[in-house]
Formats: structure tokens, C-alpha cells, sequence
């Protein structure tokens, strides 16, 4: 029995799923990441007020697990668009075109802003006041 490398027999399009999912992951864990802090002080400044922002506040002790979660899939991301050897797509396929790219390059620069925003805000926040 042969091993076989499963990696080399992706299709363009299968790569391309796979960033999407690193994208969207680095994109959830970075709103989780946040909720605790920035997603309070957004809220705020967009006028949205209530007594249940307050409870945005639980979540900040699990702040560090959901950073490491988040930035592990930016991580891959990054990893999976930039270092890998760049995909074939057929001519008229959704990876051949230019805004697939840009929009998962956008998801991940967002998150990894929004992670760094949030394990950050102890040292940015008093500025604002």
C-alpha cells in the first residue's frame, strides 16, 4: 500500500474552499476575541447603548484562548496565500479571478487588525479619553 500525499492531488478549487475557511475562521476568532473589549467601545461610538453591553464583559477572561484560536488560523491563512506554491485554475472558475484573492486577502489583514486591536486595547484605550 502506497501513502499518498493528499495535498498534491488538490484542485485549484479545493485550495482556494481551504483559504476561504482559514479566512472565515480568522474572521470569527477575531470578532470573538474582541466582543470582550472593542465590540463595547464600536457599539458606543455608534450610539447603540443598553444594559446588555455590559455583559460583553464575561467573555474577556477567555480573551487569550480565542486570540490563539484566531491568530492560528490567520496564521494558516496567511501561510496557505502567500507561501504555497500558487494554484492552476481553469480559465472561467471563481479562483481565476483576481477578486477571490483580494476579498480572502482583505478577510485576513482585517482579522489579524482586529486581534491585534484587541490584545492591544489595554495600552490604546486610555488615549481616547
Amino acid at each position: 500500500m502506497a501513502l499518498t500525499d493528499d495535498r498534491t492531488d488538490s484542485t485549484g478549487a479545493d485550495r482556494l474552499a481551504r483559504k476561504g475557511w482559514l479566512a472565515a475562521g480568522g474572521v470569527l476568532g477575531a470578532f470573538l476575541a474582541s466582543a470582550c473589549c472593542i465590540g463595547p467601545l464600536v457599539l458606543l461610538t455608534l450610539g447603540i447603548s443598553g444594559a446588555w453591553i455590559g455583559n460583553l464583559t464575561a467573555l474577556e477572561p477567555y480573551k487569550p484562548i480565542f486570540a490563539v484560536i484566531a491568530l492560528g488560523f490567520i496564521a494558516a491563512g496567511f501561510w496557505q496565500l502567500y507561501f504555497r506554491k500558487p494554484t492552476v485554475c481553469e480559465p472561467d472558475s471563481y479562483c481565476a479571478r483576481p477578486a477571490s484573492a483580494r476579498i480572502t486577502k482583505t478577510a485576513l489583514w482585517a482579522s489579524l487588525i482586529l486581534v491585534v486591536a484587541a490584545l492591544t486595547i489595554d495600552w490604546w484605550a486610555p488615549l481616547l479619553y
